[in-house]
């Protein structure tokens, strides 16, 4: 905490409280940017979310941690494998067995909470990695489970994609377009107006309940309702409630139509900034790769949003861009530089 010495002059003070009076009084969390006008009335949420919020705050608020988003680079597993890390690939049957890591453990994604309790002991690990055919799948599944207090699960940037380029062919280096580039605009939009957060009606009386209940549902209903591709959001832009969730220099460069921009890091349980988020239509979330959209998408999907993330991200449908502006902006466009020779083995 920050203690001012009496110093101050009667000049000083009352700039401070001009200064004040001026600003809002806003307090750290409450973004400038936030579309919201200051003189907005208060939407009162409702008890369960409160009490989920509650709950993951006294968890460690692992949404505004560092920690958040917890990905890992392939050559970072690669380094460790001989270690004590655990490596779990949510892909199909057929493609494990067409090839995989040494050592790896194939599980569906719905199966995830019954393993994590009756087939190992997490916390004996030092990682426990989910790999995905781009590493989006895991991104959401590792986020569900750091929510869910298993701070020892990382998501491997990229998936089998950067492993080895024989994983690659049908993903990431199959996806990457240009296509709707041409559509993107700058227009700045504002944020919806204040509402509750959704209703989750679980019947639980507990924070610990209620989380339990919406892990559960979440992992039962798989993951497909999670994702979209652009192909979808740009027929139709005005069906959903685009979130940009990136920096502020990158959305004005050229964003979906009608995309709004929420400040990663400064959105996520943050009840000022998700009662703009409307629980009427469906949210769509996307970053540079759908890494970072896919751990703020189960974020929103645990408190009731029908929140999805853009597979692939801005590499979907603005490549050729992002490849032009990448020192100017920092994007990350997947190439064949993200590729790695690793071995892998196949059943």
């Amino acid at each position: 905490m920050i203690h001012f010495k009496p110093i101050l002059n009667f000049f000083t003070l009352s700039l401070v409280v001009l200064l004040l009076s001026c600003s809002g009084g806003q307090k750290k969390g409450e973004q400038a940017d936030s579309g919201v006008e200051a003189s907005t009335p208060k939407v009162e949420i409702n008890s369960e979310a409160k009490l989920l919020l509650k709950t993951l705050s006294e968890m460690g608020d692992y949404a505004n941690s560092r920690n958040f988003p917890s990905l890992i680079k392939p050559s970072a597993v690669f380094e460790e494998l001989d270690g004590n890390i655990q490596i779990i690939d949510l892909r199909s049957e057929d493609a494990f067995d067409d090839g995989h890591i040494k050592g790896a453990v194939r599980v569906s994604f719905s199966d995830l909470p019954a393993y994590f309790s009756n087939d190992i002991k997490p916390f004996e690990y030092d990682k426990i990695v989910m790999v995905c055919y781009s590493g989006q799948i895991a991104s959401y599944a590792t986020s569900l489970l750091r929510l869910a207090g298993y701070g020892n699960v990382y998501a491997m940037r990229w998936g089998m994609s950067a492993w080895n380029k024989y994983f690659a062919e049908d993903s990431w280096l199959d996806n990457v377009s240009s296509e709707f580039q041409d559509q993107l605009e700058t227009a700045e939009h504002d944020k919806a107006a204040v509402t509750d957060l959704p209703k989750l009606n679980t019947g639980k009386t507990s924070g610990d309940e209620i989380l339990q209940v919406r892990i559960d549902s979440l992992f039962a209903a798989g993951y497909s309702e999670a994702l979209i591709h652009a192909d979808d959001v740009f027929e139709d832009p005005a069906h959903y409630y685009t979130i940009n969730y990136d920096r502020k220099d990158k959305y004005e460069s050229g964003h979906i139509p009608g995309a709004v921009r929420y400040k990663p890091g400064g959105t996520l349980g943050i009840v000022s900034e998700m009662q703009t988020i409307p629980t009427d239509k469906e949210v769509v979330v996307y970053c540079n790769t759908g890494h970072n959209s896919g751990f703020a998408t189960a974020y929103l999907r645990l408190f009731g949003y029908d929140a999805k993330t853009l597979t692939f991200g801005n590499n979907a449908f603005m490549y050729d861009k992002m490849k032009e502006e990448e020192s100017a902006l920092s994007w990350l466009p997947f190439t064949e530089a993200e590729i790695h020779d690793y071995p892998y083995v196949s059943n």
